[in-house]
């Protein structure tokens, strides 16, 4: 038995490499996966759903795009991909799903505008023009509105944050949490359970 999860800092199982395949914006994709990351076996279902209910970024979309809890990449890999003039930052404070999302990557050809970073290591003057996540709900509820109180006010003055949040996790209360704390929420879609969050300053 292994103390380790997805939100471990440096998992010591076996790595135990496996590929995941999905489809999203328009594609399929074949990216690198390996135990103690997150959804390591597939495309997490809330992942599936903000990627096709939010509104990805498109050729026009410049500046820097955030991927919080980037896990082994998907999010970042579609981001980059669907946005070429854009840099994306992945973040997470599991160093294998950090080593993953860099070689998943240059897998899909964006090396050069993805960066992969441990949370204390983004740089604290850049701001993001669009931040996404399924955020870690599992870890708990003081730590998840840290984590947020943390991120979202790196928001651009007109950036727009995406959650994705499964309803039986509290996901309709995280949304009243996030209006208490001065953001403007909108659920943008409801799917399988899951609610898809835009927030804007």
């Amino acid at each position: 038995m292994t103390g380790d999860h997805y939100f471990t800092a440096e998992p010591t199982a076996a790595a135990a490499p496996r590929e995941v395949e999905f489809t999203a914006a328009g594609r399929e994709w074949t990216l690198a996966s390996a135990a103690n990351v997150f959804s390591a076996d597939r495309l997490d279902a809330g992942t599936a759903v903000l990627l096709r209910k939010a509104r990805l970024p498109h050729a026009a979309t410049t500046g820097a795009l955030l991927d919080l809890g980037c896990g082994f990449g998907p999010i970042t890999c579609v981001l980059a991909v669907s946005a070429p003039s854009a840099t994306v930052w992945a973040v997470d404070v599991n160093e294998r799903a950090r080593d993953l999302t860099t070689a998943n990557a240059a897998r899909v050809g964006v090396a050069d505008r993805v960066r992969v970073h441990a949370p204390d290591d983004v740089p604290q003057d850049v701001t993001f023009t669009q931040i996404w996540s399924n955020p870690p709900i599992r870890i708990g509820k003081p730590e998840l509105h840290d984590l947020l109180r943390r991120w979202l006010p790196r928001l651009a003055p007109d950036g727009i944050g995406w959650l994705v949040v499964a309803r039986h996790l509290g996901g309709d209360s995280l949304h009243r949490w996030l209006v208490d704390q001065g953001w403007r929420v909108e659920r943008h879609a409801s799917q399988k359970g899951y609610r898809v969050l835009r927030i804007t300053r």
